[in-house]
């Protein structure tokens, strides 16, 4: 009964969150939301819904807290975007009473986007006038609860304040002796992440849910924008559960998540992990319908608590991407 509950549950808010999905394409902003900075999970193309990734699980489904075998977890990552744009992050959670009491997350995020030359349209010989060096960026800041209600079914949310400043805007068509006026351009809005996760008891299939960066509607200067709302559908498994083993591999996970962004056509991500001799993770991925970054790669090391997570992505036209992360856990 209670895992009939449970699928029934999963489903109710699978089809919620593909009726009010509806793609706006090119619609949304605070775009940083939609970059995953998780190294780990970054190698594996993003298809993490399933996977247990301790407080990692903030930028994917933070129902997946629930599955920390650990009383602690705490990482810290950089992620190198394309555009000289640098993520950095960091995460934290907390299972106290062994798991009693649910478990607690916390992330930061802060996006650097380098420096811009300002400039605005102006009535003077060259048509512009400079404003001076912009300096944006962006961050996040979010606390998450999540907490198994059976052996086999969890839940988790997050709510999370997220802002972003652009520099000045300036009245456009002006002379160079008029007096600029200028507008500090700064945005935040509160927006919330749920996710559910299903461990069918058969094998290691695993299946869950999330829906991140539910928000109202923000604002800047005349134009209305929604945050890049996400649905997802995962599952994983262990393939040495189906396969006989084979030298030091016992270890070998398939995940598959479906993503319904609100502004962009669906998509599904793949990523497969192999651990060799319990302290090496090779990682690959790929990503479906995405017109620059489909492939990805990484690596892991892990030994006493200690996690290094590497990811690299080969982005097209743009620079190829790199992800580092150090992870401590007890």
């Amino acid at each position: 009964m209670e895992n009939k509950k449970a699928l029934l549950f999963i489903l109710i808010l699978l089809l919620q969150g593909f009726s009010f999905g509806q793609n706006k394409l090119a619609q949304t902003g605070f775009q940083f939301l939609s970059v995953l900075p998780d190294a780990r999970g970054a190698a594996l193309a993003g298809a993490m819904t399933t996977v247990d990734n301790y407080s990692g699980a903030l930028w994917d489904n933070p129902a997946m807290l629930s599955q920390m075998d650990r009383s602690y977890d705490l990482m810290i990552g950089m992620n190198q975007w394309i555009a000289d744009i640098t993520h950095n992050v960091i995460s934290f959670a907390y299972r106290p009473g062994n798991g009693q009491y649910g478990t607690i997350g916390l992330h930061f995020q802060y996006v650097d986007y380098g420096e811009v030359e300002g400039t605005i349209v102006a009535s003077n010989a060259q048509g512009f006038m400079d404003t001076g060096i912009i300096e944006p960026y962006a961050y996040s800041f979010g606390i998450a609860y999540a907490r198994s209600l059976t052996n086999k079914f969890s839940v988790g949310g997050q709510a999370k304040l997220a802002g972003q400043y652009l520099g000045p805007v300036t009245s456009p068509f002006t002379t160079e002796s008029e007096t600029v006026q200028q507008k500090q351009m700064k945005r935040s809005v509160w927006a919330f992440d749920f996710g559910t996760y299903y461990r069918t008891g058969w094998k290691s299939i695993v299946f869950g849910m999330s829906v991140r960066n539910f928000s109202e509607e923000i604002k800047y200067a005349q134009e209305n924008f929604q945050l890049p709302l996400t649905f997802s559908i995962g599952a994983s498994a262990n393939l040495m559960d189906f396969i006989p083993e084979f030298y030091s591999v016992k270890y070998l996970l398939f995940t598959l998540d479906a993503v319904h962004p609100r502004s962009h056509p669906e998509y599904i991500k793949t990523g497969l992990e192999m651990r060799l001799f319990s302290l090496l993770d090779l990682r690959a991925g790929y990503m479906s319908n995405i017109d620059e970054a489909k492939l990805t790669f990484g690596f892991g090391l892990h030994r006493f608590g200690i996690h290094i997570d590497y990811a690299y992505i080969p982005y097209g036209v743009f620079d190829n991407v790199q992800r580092f992360a150090i992870r401590f856990n007890l």
